[in-house]
């Protein structure tokens, strides 16, 4: 398992880095490839405890908050939520003998959750300030985060942290993310700010701060997700990432480190 955990990163790290730095359109198909086979597996999960998700509607949605992040001049968003929610509707009275109100409840709660959160996540990279270097914090983070969490708690894990939910999660792997998310933070925000611009809001304070943050709310994406694999009886939301799982399974707490991200710039330094 950790084997494959390690190949799949060596291979996909170089790639996601490259594209974070290029940013723009090569970072806008990253997020829009990753989040739609994110769609697609949350959908299956909701397909294995028998609910029929309507896949279309929820990747319309989330493309929807993608785009809009990216070209918000085109002002497609409210009209295009409504529409698109007017038409699951619509699919629903003519496939009313097939599905249920839970099925488009199901898809358009998936749609809505991670289009939004991927919002997020461009609105980030495409700050003016210094965007690059702040998605270069924040999403390291949590990927040094999750994986402190996951070697501590698997070697020297005691406590369970939500065995009602995972039974894998400990209090020892969850502070030894925190710990290690806001140190890779400050470290990181150190190095950066030799590169951006003068006047940057990037400090090693402020990096640790940050990256504290993320280690300490973004896991709860991650068990957020786990209860809709309960549910379903499984243990990953798909095979594509060999010792990782699915990609929704590498997204969920990187979603949630978006929305923490952009607001703590947005909100409390810009």
């Amino acid at each position: 398992m950790l084997r494959a955990r390690l190949l799949t990163a060596i291979v996909l790290i170089p790639i996601v880095v490259w594209l974070i730095y290029l940013g723009d359109l090569p970072f806008l198909a990253l997020i829009l490839t990753a989040t739609t086979l994110a769609e697609i597996e949350f959908c299956l999960l909701l397909a294995d405890r028998r609910f029929r998700a309507i896949h279309l509607f929820g990747i319309v949605l989330l493309w929807l908050f993608v785009l809009d992040s990216k070209f918000p001049r085109w002002g497609m968003l409210r009209t295009g939520l409504a529409l698109t929610l007017i038409a699951s509707l619509a699919w629903r009275l003519v496939d009313y003998r097939r599905t249920r109100t839970a099925d488009w409840t199901g898809t358009i709660a998936s749609g809505l959750y991670i289009g939004a959160c991927a919002w997020h996540l461009i609105r980030l990279r495409d700050l003016p300030q210094d965007g690059r270097w702040w998605t270069f914090i924040v999403v390291p983070a949590i990927l040094f985060a999750d994986s402190a969490a996951y070697l501590v708690g698997s070697q020297w894990g005691k406590l369970k942290l939500a065995p009602s939910v995972s039974r894998g999660k400990t209090w020892e792997g969850y502070l030894a993310g925190v710990l290690v998310g806001g140190l890779t933070s400050a470290l990181l925000a150190w190095l950066w700010s030799f590169e951006a611009r003068p006047g940057s809001a990037i400090t090693p304070v402020r990096g640790l701060a940050i990256g504290t943050l993320i280690g300490a709310i973004a896991p709860v994406g991650d068990l957020a997700i786990s209860t809709v694999k309960r549910e379903a009886g499984v243990h990953d939301s798909g095979k594509l990432l060999p010792g990782h799982g699915g990609v929704l399974d590498r997204l969920d707490s990187v979603l949630w480190a978006g929305v923490i991200g952009y607001t703590f710039v947005t909100w409390l330094l810009v």
